[in-house]
């Protein structure tokens, strides 16, 4: 199996780069869905994309088959993600080392959130409590990984204050973490002030921005009660005038994304990573108004 290049790499020819997440479904109906969306979303040449991780077991056999699919049928390059949840580290281990024989050279490494029903995060018996430690297992068990992790412009829901999250961000990437995704925020200046706050503390890797193009009123405001993310009043006005009507609301969606996608890289942002929730319509929408 070929290795995948590693992000890292890409980050250094100084081009903005684009990239999408998927999740895995839950049966193989789903996965039929995700192969027509990955292959029309081809055309749009992201230079990676990544594949979220379910916790408890719920989908960690799917991201390894959505995984495969993705790199091998699709040619895409892929980055994996794996968490700290359920696992001891032992498992952790052999996860890594069966990510690495894939060929997969990247992975988003994070903590992962509680599982479902609880409000707080245990560690699994001889597990990991720590992103940062996840990071430090995966750099020492095969130094080519190239990890990305996670970072919250509007800080941690979890975390105590802006303090406290940020250094806990720079002990991610001091462990070897190689750049930063950032959760997803409707309001650039927001980006622009954390990447400040990070340079001002010592954190020099790349921060690309997280860009969720709304779909939906009630599941956007679902998301971000969930990671204490901001919705700007303009933009939620104008979700609410168009909430009865979908087709409306994608449109106000895909717009203020558009718009987001501009400023941040006329403003030097390393690229964008987009949320697509598996749907292919929006990101398309996007790369054309990008292209245009």
């Amino acid at each position: 199996m070929t290795p995948d290049r590693p992000i890292s790499e890409l980050f250094a020819l100084q081009r903005p780069l684009r990239s999408l997440e998927f999740f895995p479904p839950k049966d193989d109906a789903g996965v039929e869905s995700l192969r027509a969306t990955a292959t029309a979303l081809r055309r749009m040449n992201p230079d990676f994309v990544s594949v979220t991780y379910g916790a408890g077991g719920t989908t960690r056999d799917r991201t390894a088959q959505v995984s495969a699919l993705l790199k091998s049928e699709l040619g895409y390059t892929v980055m994996p993600h794996l968490t700290c949840v359920g696992h001891t580290r032992a498992e952790l281990a052999e996860v890594a080392d069966k990510i690495h024989a894939g060929g997969f050279r990247n992975i988003m490494t994070l903590r992962g959130d509680p599982p479902k029903g609880e409000t707080t995060f245990t560690p699994y018996r001889d597990g990991l409590r720590y992103a940062s430690d996840l990071v430090a297992l995966l750099k020492s068990r095969h130094t080519d990984f190239c990890l990305g992790v996670g970072g919250y412009p509007e800080k941690h829901p979890e975390a105590p204050n802006a303090a406290v999250d940020l250094e806990n961000l720079k002990r991610k990437v001091e462990a070897g973490a190689a750049f930063i995704t950032t959760q997803l925020f409707f309001d650039n200046a927001i980006y622009y002030r954390f990447v400040e706050q990070c340079r001002a503390a010592g954190i020099n890797v790349p921060i690309v921005p997280g860009i969720m193009p709304v779909l939906s009123l009630k599941q956007i405001q679902r998301f971000t009660a969930m990671c204490g993310t901001t919705l700007p009043a303009p933009l939620l006005t104008r979700l609410e005038v168009a909430a009865e009507n979908p087709e409306v609301v994608e449109i106000i969606g895909v717009d203020w994304a558009l718009d987001q996608i501009r400023g941040l890289l006329a403003n030097g942002a390393p690229g964008y990573h987009l949320y697509i929730l598996n749907r292919a319509k929006a990101a398309l929408a996007l790369t054309a108004g990008l292209a245009a």
